[in-house]
């Protein structure tokens, strides 16, 4: 074979191999929103792009795998450094390591959690997600570790420009880490009327022990998700806190598997549990055997569908 020849086999085995990464890449992702794990790995085997380490790292994230999502994650940012994605991805990472770890490690988790954030909206200022993210961690986060109230108040006045309903509801924890709950109140009155946002209001009210207005608030968000995304699950996770309501969480919890709005922030195998806890609460043995045992068919790595669906035996 000549030279030239041997280019253009070469040429063409790349360009004819480029299509089917992608397609695996897209079909991963699909995967990763239906909340179908372990498809999602499956579908990006023998794939090491940037594109495919980010989704191997949000399926781990899902899983809450925190260590195989920090190598996933490294992998995404060292390939594509300049990606405020990958970086916001990366922190979150490190952020669910951290939650598990000891003061000393835990502490030089959270500077890792700080670093990887603000690079993030430092490569994106219009990163809604990264913005939310560093002002949430501003506000959480000791002064030790990078933490702030003014440093949050600053993130609410960009987070105002590109998304007012997250800075309202950003001003609203400040006003909460400073014990001011009226301005908190009315600034979770501002954020809007999304499902979202009225379920962050009902989350205010429950903590404040104002169950009626907690419940009016619920009934709100419920009527206005049409879509039955997300924002029902955090409505019925409200009440199971609350421990009012537990047939409307479960039916809540339902309508959002049945829903085509499901996404990888809040992953199916996740409400599966979920709705399987609540039903054995409730005296349902089998129904709740029969959720975790969906939990584990999806996502074989998530330790608690592996706990319940043994303790369901």
């Amino acid at each position: 074979m000549t030279k030239s020849l041997l280019i253009y086999s070469l040429t063409f085995l790349i360009v004819a191999a480029a299509p089917a990464a992608s397609a695996d890449t897209a079909s991963a992702n699909t995967a990763l929103q239906q909340g179908r794990a372990d498809d999602a790995i499956a579908a990006l085997e023998g794939i090491n792009t940037a594109e495919a380490h980010d989704l191997r790292c949000r399926v781990y994230l899902s899983e809450d795998l925190a260590d195989q999502a920090i190598s996933e994650c490294e992998a995404a940012v060292n390939a594509a450094p300049g990606n405020s994605s990958y970086n916001l991805e990366l922190g979150q990472a490190y952020g669910a390591k951290a939650e598990r770890a000891g003061a000393f490690s835990g502490m030089n988790l959270a500077r890792k959690v700080h670093a990887s954030f603000e690079k993030a909206v430092q490569l994106e200022p219009s990163n809604i997600h990264a913005l939310s993210d560093l002002g949430e961690y501003y506000v959480e986060a000791p002064g030790i570790v990078g933490g702030g109230i003014d440093k949050a108040k600053k993130i609410a006045e960009q987070l105002q420009k590109y998304s007012p309903s997250r800075a309202h509801r950003l001003l609203a924890m400040i006003a909460e880490k400073n014990k001011d709950y009226a301005a908190a109140e009315t600034e979770y009155k501002n954020a809007g009327s999304a499902p979202a946002d009225l379920v962050a209001l009902a989350g205010f009210y429950r903590k404040r022990g104002q169950t009626q207005a907690m419940l009016t608030t619920i009934n709100e968000a419920i009527a206005a998700d049409k879509q039955h995304d997300d924002a029902i699950v955090d409505a019925a996770s409200v009440l199971i806190h609350a421990q009012t309501s537990q047939k409307l969480a479960a039916q809540l919890l339902r309508e959002y598997l049945a829903s085509s709005a499901k996404s990888e922030e809040t992953p199916a195998f996740a409400v599966h549990v979920r709705l399987g806890r609540l039903l054995a609460a409730e005296g349902d043995a089998a129904g709740a055997k029969q959720e975790f045992a969906a939990a584990h068919a999806l996502a074989r790595n998530y330790a608690p569908a592996l706990k319940a669906a043994g303790q369901a035996k």
